[in-house]
């Protein structure tokens, strides 16, 4: 389909302000709009129902059970899982069913042409271990070509020049060697059927779709071939409608492929020659020795206690170390005093974050490439001389980087087994459905997380050829007393760790159940120093503070009052999925739950 018959099967409102969605967040989708309509519905004095027990602004129950219990940002995906566990399969084998569905169910935060990391409970060895899945630039591709495609200063969101080795397909393969029980091609079962035959696309999904392809067909736009893009999920117009029947036969081909030949079809076989005969073909630079030459890694999880909790998280080139400094700033406050959703306990958030996102811009980098000085930045000790800084009565501004020693969108899942395995699994083609760009007949995205490299001399997340960009996907997991407590996750962008650390003072300062957590409405702030492509500019030296519309108008206009700049709530809150162990004497039990602000569930048994 022709460019031109395509826009204009679509409606004016969504042609007039396509990129300034996809320049917004993260691993997060464009900010959302609903369908024509639907604002008659979208009522600020509107709240939910009355529930008889649990919290005012939930949306549901947990989930309970004594075998396994999963939940993603798809029903499918999630009956997946648990079909998987019932037939004798670890959470693991569970884990990558999943993904593989909700590559096809979900398009618009995952697929294999992106990169996935996890945390797991490895009940025999009783520890938290961690998998890296991240992909390196293109040797191919040199600093020099990169900054003369900058924009702005940053590499652009869209085309070849931000795409990385896809990482999620390897990532799978050394989880199913270590702990998988079923045989591989039993994992891509449930998600080849489902892209044979077709599924009706949910509300969400269909609606982050039609935008994402608005913003790859913008003028513009820069990328250097779209009719695959469009061919594989425009559906003969804008894109799929809500509960419109969605096939994807060429991901179909692709997964048999795979479950075929396992990791190395994608990396060494017919698929990484398709892949090396595209990028040749439009002009850009990956090829099939950079597939070929691609390995994820083991790594050592990183861990602080917040109030008698142990929360874990990946270092490696991620942000999940944001996520344990803002926790140890908080801990020197008394967070259950200042009150749930009060303006104290928001401001005080909102500072740690920003005082630990100055050092996300500053040192996190690929600690292959730079040396970062984790320990130091998780230190109790250094959180308790930033916290210092922070003012109960007024914001800190300016607001800097530590001083370091001198020696030197977006999907979340969680599941669990009868083993008392679980598994916290994040995997994401970074900003929306990614580059744009969709190999010939392969029926996938490539991500476009090159653009989170910095272009700065002397940065430590400068671009390199074979390195590993900044990643903000991060899976998250707590334990207590030597045991599995949380898998958990909060999808979307720079969200990601302030989402995280919500959940966890939701659950251990203010007593919310696993559903209530993450019902509860949440905060998120932009406009903190960075040098990549996740820049905000214009928003002046404190920032943007979004609050959703459930936040009390006294705490608002509180915070307001303090001179925080308040934002729109635009939907760019993130996702979050949790299992939570709860056992009951000798018996295990899970509970479950699922994001509100999504089309999925979750479900045990």
């Amino acid at each position: 389909m022709h460019r031109r018959r395509f826009l204009a099967s679509l409606p004016a409102a969504a042609i007039a302000a396509p990129l300034a969605a996809q320049a917004r967040g993260g691993d997060a989708p464009p900010a959302p709009f609903a369908d024509p309509g639907a604002d008659t519905f979208n009522r600020p004095d509107v709240h939910a129902g009355d529930r008889p027990v649990g919290v005012s602004f939930g949306s549901r129950s947990a989930v309970y059970g004594t075998h396994g219990a999963a939940g993603s940002a798809h029903p499918l995906a999630t009956l997946a899982a648990i079909e998987m566990l019932k037939k004798g399969g670890s959470a693991v084998d569970a884990a990558v069913a999943m993904n593989a569905c909700l590559g096809f169910l979900e398009p618009t935060s995952s697929g294999i042409g992106g990169d996935c990391f996890a945390m797991l409970w490895d009940p025999k060895a009783k520890k938290v271990m961690g998998l890296a899945g991240s992909g390196r630039s293109p040797r191919a591709l040199t600093l020099d070509i990169a900054r003369s495609r900058a924009r702005g200063g940053a590499l652009p969101a869209l085309g070849a020049v931000a795409v990385s080795v896809p990482g999620a397909v390897d990532g799978w393969w050394m989880l199913h060697q270590r702990y998988g029980k079923l045989k591989w091609a039993e994992l891509f079962e449930p998600a080849i059927a489902y892209a044979s035959e077709g599924v009706p696309v949910p509300e969400v999904i269909a609606y982050y779709i039609r935008r994402n392809l608005v913003a790859f067909l913008a003028p513009g736009a820069g990328i250097e071939e779209t009719d695959n893009a469009v061919r594989t999920w425009g559906m003969g117009h804008g894109g799929p409608r809500t509960g419109q029947l969605f096939r994807n036969p060429d991901l179909a081909r692709t997964y048999r492929l795979i479950a075929q030949g396992g990791r190395d079809a994608y990396y060494k076989g017919e698929i990484a020659r398709t892949i090396d005969a595209y990028f040749r073909r439009i002009g850009g630079w990956l090829r099939a020795e950079d597939l070929a030459t691609h390995q994820g890694e083991w790594v050592e999880p990183h861990a602080t206690d917040y109030r008698g909790v142990t929360v874990h998280a990946l270092g490696a080139n991620t942000q999940g170390i944001a996520t344990l400094q803002m926790l140890n700033m908080l801990e020197q406050f008394d967070m259950k005093g200042a009150g749930f959703q009060s303006p104290l306990s928001i401001h005080l958030q909102v500072e740690a974050k920003r005082l630990a996102y100055e050092d996300r811009a500053r040192f996190y980098a690929d600690p292959n490439f730079s040396k970062v000085p984790v320990e130091w930045l998780i230190s109790k000790d250094y959180a308790a001389q930033r916290a210092k800084l922070i003012r109960p009565d007024r914001i800190l501004d300016p607001v800097y980087p530590g001083q370091a020693p001198s020696h030197g969108d977006t999907t979340y899942f969680s599941v669990a087994d009868s083993d008392g395995m679980m598994v916290s699994m994040i995997q994401s083609n970074f900003r929306g459905m990614g580059s744009g760009l969709v190999a010939d007949g392969l029926g996938f995205m490539f991500q476009d997380r090159g653009q989170l490299f910095s272009l700065k001399d002397g940065h430590p997340n400068i671009f390199a050829p074979g390195k590993r960009p900044f990643q903000t996907i991060i899976p998250g997991f707590a334990t207590r007393g030597g045991a599995p407590w949380l898998a958990f996750g909060v999808m979307g962008g720079d969200m990601q760790p302030q989402g995280q650390t919500q959940i966890i003072l939701n659950r251990r300062d203010y007593g919310l159940d696993v559903q209530g957590a993450g019902d509860s409405p949440r905060w998120h702030h932009e406009g903190s120093s960075q040098s990549m492509g996740e820049d905000s500019p214009g928003m002046g030296p404190i920032g943007l503070l979004r609050l959703e519309s459930g936040v009390p108008e006294a705490t608002r206009a509180r915070l307001a009052g303090m001179g925080w700049k308040i934002g729109a709530s635009d939907g760019g809150f993130g996702r979050y999925e949790c299992v939570e162990y709860r056992p009951d004497g000798d018996r295990l039990v899970y509970a479950a739950a699922s994001e509100m602000r999504a089309d999925g569930c979750a479900l045990a048994y």
